[in-house]
């Protein structure tokens, strides 16, 4: 496994792990029906026009199949002074969790992120979801809730943040 910046030829691995690992990770949280409706065709368009837009790695199975991807850039609420980057997605399939795979692709991130002169970062996360221990684990603190509604339900969403993100580089 490898992790490598995302190209256009990357779009439908991508689309894919976006939405089976949606549909991993969020069952019996989100309404069977929401997840069933999510396409692969329109993921995959999403992700042609984002592409090159922001900072998006993608970790690689030797055979070449996409397993995970994280993105970010610069913070979009513009409504936290300590954060000025942001994580905005990490997603991994089922198969490719606990085993170092979402801390390299969150690093390969934060380092882009440093380049360009940011050095703090949140991510949002479902209340609910369980990898919230993850970024715990990784030194991610709450700072922030919301609400949000998903398939016309509500949920809690939840900040976690790094004020400094070398911290990610001294966790294991």
């Amino acid at each position: 496994m490898f992790i490598r910046k995302a190209d256009l030829r990357d779009a439908d691995g991508i689309a894919k792990v976006h939405v089976d690992s949606w549909r991993t990770t969020y069952e019996g949280i989100v309404a069977a029906s929401y997840l069933e409706g999510l396409s692969y065709e329109q993921r995959t368009a999403n992700w042609k026009r984002g592409i090159g837009v922001n900072p998006l790695y993608v970790a690689e199975r030797k055979d070449g199949k996409i397993i995970g991807f994280a993105t970010g850039g610069r913070e979009r609420t513009g409504k936290y002074d300590k954060y000025k980057g942001e994580l905005y997605a990490i997603y991994l399939l089922k198969e490719a969790q606990g085993q170092g795979i979402g801390t390299a692709l969150i690093r390969a991130v934060a380092t882009e992120l440093q380049t360009t002169g940011f050095t703090s970062m949140p991510i949002w996360v479902l209340e609910q979801n369980r990898s919230k221990l993850f970024y715990e684990r990784l030194g991610g603190k709450v700072i922030d809730q919301t609400t949000i509604t998903i398939g016309g339900e509500k949920f809690i969403e939840v900040a976690y943040g790094w004020e400094d993100i070398d911290v990610l580089f001294n966790k294991a």
